[in-house]
C-alpha cells in the first residue's frame, strides 16, 4: 500500500491522478493490444452499458427541488451557459476554419467537438470550493450545463459538423442520445427517492464506477482509431500545435469568464463560479456523447483534442483555485 501512495504522491506532482493516469494507460493499452472480433463487442456492449448506468446515476444525484431553487439565480447560470454553449462554439469554429491547415481535418474537427461538449461537474464544483466560491450555484450551473448538453451538444454537432467537418450525424443519433442518456438520468431523477439511500452509502464507489466507465470508453474509442490506422495520420508537428491550441483556447476561455464576472457586477464568489464552470469541457460527458453519435464511425481524433483539453484545464485551474484560496484566507484571517 505504501507503494501505491508514493506512486499516487509522484502523480500528483506532474498534475497527474489516478484518473488521468488511467486514461493515459487505456490509450498505450489500445496502442498495442486494440480491442478485436468478439473482444471489440464485449468492449462496445461494456462502454454501452456503463454510459447508461453513469447517466442514471448522475440523475440520482441532485434533487428537482434543489435544481429549481438553485435556478433563481439566472443571470449567473445564463452567463455559464452562453459561454458554454455560444462562445466556445463560436472559438471553435473560428479554430477550425484557421488551424486545419496546421492541425488537419480529423485534429480540426476534435477541437471543434471539443467545444460543443457540456461543463464539467466534480472537478467545476471543487474548484469552485477550493477557491472559496459559491458552491450552491456551482452545483446547479455545472449540473444544468449537463442536463442541457444532452439537448443542445447533439443539435450543435449536426448543424456545425456535418457541415463543415464531414461527419455524419443522422436524426438516429439524436435518438440514440436520448435512449442512452437522457432516459437514464430521468429515470434517475424519479427512483432517486429510492436509490439515494444506497448511492450515498457507497458514494465513493460510484465516483470510482463513474472514473472506471470513462476509461472503458476511452480504450474502446482509441482500439478503434488503431484498427482504422488514424494515429499514422497525425505527425509531432500536429500534435505539437493540437497541445499549443488547447493552451491558447483555455487561455483566452479564462480570460473572458473573469472578465464577464467583474463587468456584470457578480460577487467575488459568483465569478468564480462563471471562471470555473464557464471554462470547462468535460470529459466523463464527452466521451459518451462521442460514442453515441459518432457510432460506426472511428473517433480517436475527434476525442483526442477533449483528452488534452480536459488535463490541461485541470492542471491550470487548480492552480488558479488554489491561488484564489490562499487570497481569500489571507484577506479574511
Amino acid at each position: 500500500m505504501e507503494f501505491v501512495r508514493r506512486i499516487g504522491r509522484g502523480l500528483k506532482k506532474f498534475g497527474l491522478d489516478w484518473f488521468i493516469a488511467s486514461i493515459l494507460l487505456a490509450v498505450v493499452v489500445a496502442a498495442l493490444l486494440p480491442a478485436k472480433g468478439a473482444g471489440e463487442q464485449a468492449v462496445n456492449w461494456i462502454s454501452i452499458a456503463g454510459i447508461a448506468m453513469l447517466f442514471f446515476l448522475y440523475g440520482t444525484r441532485m434533487s428537482p427541488r434543489e435544481t429549481l431553487e438553485g435556478l433563481r439565480h439566472w443571470r449567473l447560470h445564463l452567463t455559464v451557459t452562453v459561454f458554454t454553449f455560444v462562445l466556445f462554439p463560436i472559438l471553435g469554429l473560428l479554430g477550425q476554419f484557421a488551424l486545419t491547415p496546421l492541425l488537419g481535418t480529423g485534429l480540426a474537427a476534435g477541437l471543434l467537438f471539443l467545444t460543443l461538449v457540456p461543463s464539467t461537474v466534480q472537478s467545476s464544483i471543487s474548484f469552485v470550493s477550493i477557491s472559496r466560491g459559491n458552491i450552491p450555484a456551482a452545483i446547479v450551473s455545472a449540473s444544468a450545463s449537463n442536463l442541457i448538453g444532452v439537448f443542445v451538444t447533439p443539435l450543435l454537432v449536426i448543424a456545425l459538423m456535418s457541415a463543415t467537418s464531414g461527419v455524419h450525424i443522422d436524426g438516429s443519433s439524436v435518438l440514440k442520445i436520448f435512449a442512452q442518456l437522457l432516459l437514464p438520468y430521468v429515470l434517475g431523477q424519479l427512483c432517486r427517492r429510492w436509490v439515494l439511500p444506497l448511492t450515498d452509502r457507497i458514494g465513493p464507489r460510484i465516483s470510482l464506477f463513474d472514473k472506471a466507465v470513462i476509461v472503458v470508453v476511452v480504450y474502446s474509442a482509441f482500439s478503434e482509431a488503431v484498427a482504422e490506422g488514424m494515429f499514422s495520420q497525425i505527425t509531432w508537428a500536429e500534435a505539437g500545435w493540437l497541445v499549443l491550441v488547447c493552451c491558447v483556447l483555455l487561455a483566452i476561455v479564462l480570460s473572458l469568464s473573469a472578465l464577464a464576472g467583474r463587468l456584470f457586477g457578480f460577487s467575488v464568489a459568483d465569478q468564480r463560479v462563471v471562471q470555473f464552470c464557464g471554462s470547462k469541457k468535460s470529459l466523463a460527458t464527452g466521451m459518451p456523447m462521442a460514442a453515441v453519435l459518432f457510432a460506426g464511425q472511428p473517433i480517436g481524433l475527434l476525442v483526442l483534442p477533449l483528452m488534452i483539453f480536459h488535463q490541461i484545464q485541470l492542471i491550470v485551474c487548480a492552480w488558479m483555485a488554489n491561488r484564489y484560496g490562499r487570497e481569500y484566507d489571507a484577506a479574511h484571517a
